[in-house]
């Protein structure tokens, strides 16, 4: 067989002529006619669900197979067509690299639209943003564009990687997540107390977010606390993320040992960690619940957490900072959260001074052998 290679595309079309594509949504005529004959069963009634002709739909299912050097659909007489194994592979395996990439397209997609915003409006106010992954956000850039002439640069990152950025000037705002805290014993005081400086950063708040276990549907292994861990083929989070300091400090705090394989499977944004556990590559992982009920898998609760925007003092009155803190203020902000299972509006817009919102940060991290944290 030749080798095939992979050819991306992109193109500007006027508002009203994109057919709604919006954020990762990316679209290949190949996997929507494998997606469409894997879910109506038959040739005729995947062009109708597509809105195409048999004829066309048969003649590019055999174009495919000829570009491919494999067959893609096997059917008999009286029975329905069906995806041969190579089609299966092909169609499961787009699935986890789609969810992986979802980061990397939503900037990609964002980077584009700011140099055509930038040539059409010069009035267009520019934000660049580095976060934790979250589905929130991108909503959020959304609307920002639309109703606040505010285009953000949005890109994905681990909590550590996004505050890093901001400290070398590298984006203008920073987002991070961080669990109810009672003092500096904790991995997060760890990593993140050395990126945050009272005086120097303000913290903007944004929102609420329910962290717990991606399961399978129905939850069939009975999987209730991170205990259930062990024995389970766990997907975890890249270092530096959020999500991974969270896992790393809900052992400690429940006195778990880290359970084995616990690096075997490393994602890097929530919808990966979904895709991996709907396509059976891991049993369970931590993630934040949207994700879950996207794939339409399980879900256990663990921790309610909280997500802030963080910038610098002297950019707090930047006029695109401004639209951002008006924009989380008014009331589209919590109608968007509203649509995404277990999002609240946490403080929204409000400058929250960093040791009143993070009150672990004014503990010393303890010595080797010292006694306990100070009282608040």
């Amino acid at each position: 067989m030749k080798a095939r290679g992979v050819r991306l595309e992109y193109s500007f079309q006027q508002t009203g002529q994109d057919s709604g594509q919006q954020g990762a949504d990316v679209h290949n005529p190949l996997f929507d006619l494998l997606q469409a004959v894997h879910l109506h069963g038959s040739i005729q009634h995947a062009a109708r669900a597509l809105g195409s002709s048999y004829r066309h739909v048969w003649g590019s299912l055999k174009r495919w197979e000829g570009e491919l050097g494999e067959p893609l659909v096997s059917w008999s007489q009286g029975q329905p067509a069906r995806l041969t194994p190579f089609a299966d592979r092909l169609l499961w395996a787009e699935t986890q690299a789609r969810a992986r990439l979802v980061p990397h397209i939503e900037a990609l997609r964002a980077e584009l639209q700011r140099v055509l915003q930038e040539a059409l409006d010069g009035r267009q106010q520019v934000l660049s943003l580095h976060a934790s992954h979250d589905l929130a956000l991108p909503l959020l850039r959304q609307r920002a564009a639309r109703t606040h002439k505010l285009h953000m640069e949005l890109h994905f990152a681990g909590s550590m990687d996004a505050l890093r950025a901001l400290a070398e000037g590298r984006c203008a705002v920073a987002g991070f997540h961080v669990p109810p805290l009672a003092d500096s014993r904790n991995p997060f005081a760890r990593g993140l107390k050395p990126l945050l400086k009272p005086g120097r950063h303000k913290l903007i708040g944004c929102m609420k977010r329910c962290h717990g276990l991606i399961v399978p549907a129905g939850n069939p292994a009975g999987v209730a606390s991170l205990a259930d861990a062990a024995g389970a083929r766990y997907v975890n989070r890249q270092g530096g993320s959020g999500t991974r300091l969270l896992a790393e400090h809900l052992l400690l705090q429940q006195g778990l040992a880290v359970p084995p394989g616990f690096d075997d499977r490393v994602e890097d944004s929530h919808l990966a960690v979904a895709a991996a556990v709907a396509g059976g590559a891991g049993d369970l992982g931590l993630g934040v619940e949207a994700a879950a009920r996207h794939y339409g898998l399980g879900f256990v609760p663990l921790v309610d957490e909280h997500y802030f925007l963080v910038c610098l003092k002297d950019v707090l009155d930047h006029p695109a900072v401004l639209r951002l803190r008006e924009l989380l203020s008014g009331a589209d902000w919590p109608a968007l959260l509203a649509t995404l299972p277990g999002y609240a509006p946490d403080r929204p817009g409000e400058v929250l001074s960093l040791t009143r919102a993070l009150p672990w940060w004014n503990y010393r991290s303890p010595r080797p052998g010292a006694g306990s944290a100070p009282p608040p």
